[in-house]
Formats: structure tokens, sequence, C-alpha cells
């Protein structure tokens, strides 16, 4: 432990001690079992390798000043992954199997939760994959639920700085009425191609169009995108999102700072009027967007003209931070203190 940089962590794949473990077989899931394999044995004919019947989580747990590990918000996690289920037809897994295997999970690896002052987290990804053997097109029978803690910095390596991204027409994240409001890998795969080719040209992502019309503002790549103006915090609303935690959250810590909240349809143009821009998500919290280059139709938004982010993204983005690190009161309920 003592060989680990806590302040230059990656966000990447670290090996930790446990996985935790459940299988969904004759129509019961297992008692959670903790394995220190990093590796599946699964059938070659199983539907998550065919047929796309896989879903994911994302959230993290944090190290206070006061020693106590927190974890931020599972129950919304385990509420998504059941909506997830329910999008591509998986069997649900019961929230409270999904609570249990997450503690679990960071008590087993509590040695490899970043110290405080390091500003890490450890990050904490549930995956539920079909793993009975079919050939026809249809639902498993049988699944494999699983939780891996790795320990991670920022998920943009400039942390909290602001970053151009770029609007590419020529692709679409999710269509609509499709599986974009779910955390499914399919949606990821799909975006691989438009956020390579944007890295490539010096931005951090992509933001995506509504794949119907192209008028209106969906997300910005692996985030929720939201804008600041007249003391409003605004957030697309569209069928093609996925309903992001962070975003729920700083929605409500905008009403607690006094702020009005719009979640609506936001046209492109709209964007010309925004004070301060953001993209935000469990993985990075808040990104500031320096700037969106819409190449297509020769256009630049910018919204960081000295190169900082904007008061109120920043005020946000520390309020929930100081949540999650416990060094501000959980008035909201959304921190689990792992005992």
């Amino acid at each position: 432990m003592n060989a680990i940089n806590w302040a230059d962590l990656s966000f990447g794949y670290m090996k930790t001690d446990y996985n935790i473990r459940s299988y969904f077989k004759d129509g019961k899931w297992s008692e959670p079992q903790a394995e220190t394999s990093e590796f599946l044995n699964i059938h070659m004919a199983a539907t998550c390798l065919h047929y796309g019947q896989e879903a994911f989580e994302g959230l993290k747990a944090f190290k206070g000043k006061d020693g106590k590990v927190r974890v931020f918000r599972m129950r919304e996690n385990a509420l998504r992954l059941q909506a997830s289920c329910r999008g591509i037809m998986m069997q649900e897994l019961p929230v409270e199997l999904f609570e249990e295997m997450v503690l679990l999970a960071v008590k087993k690896n509590e040695r490899f939760v970043p110290p405080y002052e390091s500003g890490a987290s450890l990050y904490i990804r549930p995956l539920l994959i079909g793993t009975s053997a079919q050939v026809g097109v249809k639902p498993a029978s049988e699944y494999t639920f699983l939780i891996f803690v790795t320990p991670v910095g920022p998920y943009f390596k400039e942390g909290f700085k602001p970053t151009p991204m770029v609007i590419l027409r020529e692709y679409d994240r999710a269509a609509p009425l499709g599986t974009g409001t779910f955390k499914v890998g399919g949606n990821y795969a799909a975006s691989l191609t438009a956020g390579d080719k944007a890295h490539k040209m010096g931005y951090s992502a992509v933001l995506y169009l509504d794949a119907k019309e192209k008028k209106y503002l969906d997300e910005c790549g692996p985030a929720n995108f939201f804008g600041i103006k007249d003391n409003t915090y605004i957030t697309p609303a569209s069928e093609s999102i996925l309903p992001s935690i962070t975003n729920k959250s700083l929605i409500q810590l905008a009403e607690d700072m006094g702020m009005k909240v719009e979640r609506r349809r936001v046209s492109e143009e709209e964007l010309a009027t925004f004070e301060e821009a953001g993209a935000c998500g469990t993985a990075a919290v808040i990104s500031p967007i320096l700037r969106i280059d819409d190449l297509a139709e020769n256009k630049t938004y910018e919204f960081c003209k000295d190169g900082k982010a904007g008061p109120i993204s920043e005020k946000l983005y520390k309020k929930l931070r100081a949540i999650q690190y416990g060094d501000e009161p959980d008035v909201h309920g959304w921190v689990t203190i792992v005992e």
C-alpha cells in the first residue's frame, strides 16, 4: 500500500483484494460471496456476449477527515439498475441485496479507500450480466451480479478545470425511445467512435444533439449537461438521457442555494445565453466547459473567458464534494457510513 501515490491516481483499474458476487438461478438470488479472482467463467453462448444483456452502475466511497468511510447515494444506483433491468429484460436485483453487496465490497477492500487529503476516492462498479446459454434472441434465465472496487483520481486529468467540448452532428448517442435512459454497455460502445474523434481533435467530450431533429441538447458523452443563467440551473429533458444521480443531487443543491431549476428541452441556440456550462456525473462530479464548438455550423459558444470555472459551478462542486467527504452536514440523507 505504501507504493500507491494517492494524489496522482488516474481514473483507471487497480487490482484490489476482493469482489462480491451473487448468482440468479432457479428463480432466486444466492447469498453474496467474496471472491479473489478477477475473472469470470461464463458460457460462450451467454446472452451478455451475444445480445447485450449487460447493465452496470458507478458510485463512490470517500474517506472523511474523521476517518469514516462514506458511500454516496447507493440506493439511487440500486433503483437505476432496476430500471436498466426492466429496459433490457434482465432479472431485477433487490435494492437490499445491492446495498448489502456494496457495503461488503467496500469493507473487504477498505485499505484501498484513498486518504482524505488525497482528493481521490474508491470507485465502485456493480455489473449485471445474462449468463445462461442461448442462441435464440430472448432474455437469459440465469444472471451474475458482481461488484468490484478500485481507487481512482479525477476522470478528466485536468480535474476541476474547464475543458473544450464539441458537437459532432454526424453521430448520435442514442435513438429516441431506445436505450438512452438505461445504463447499458451498448450505449457506451456506440459513443466510442465519436469520442475518439473528439479526443484526437483536442476536445474532452462530445456534446450530443437529439437524434431526431438535431436541434436540442442531449448529453455530454459520459455525463449530463447543465447550463447556468439568471440564477437558474437548466438541464435538458429528453427521452434519450441517462438520469444522472449527480445531476439530481446538483439540482437539489441549486434549489437549496435559492436558485431556480428548469429541466426542459434546451435548443442549441440557447447555448449563446448561458453564463456557465458543465458536464456532471459520478466520475467527475462537475467538469466545467470552456467552450463548445459546433464544427458543421462553424459556431463557437464560450463560457469561461478567463479560463476559470464559473462561480456557481464552483460553489455547487465544492458543496457536493463537502457532503461526500463528510465536511458538511448530510441534510438530505444521501450518505451511508460504512460501519
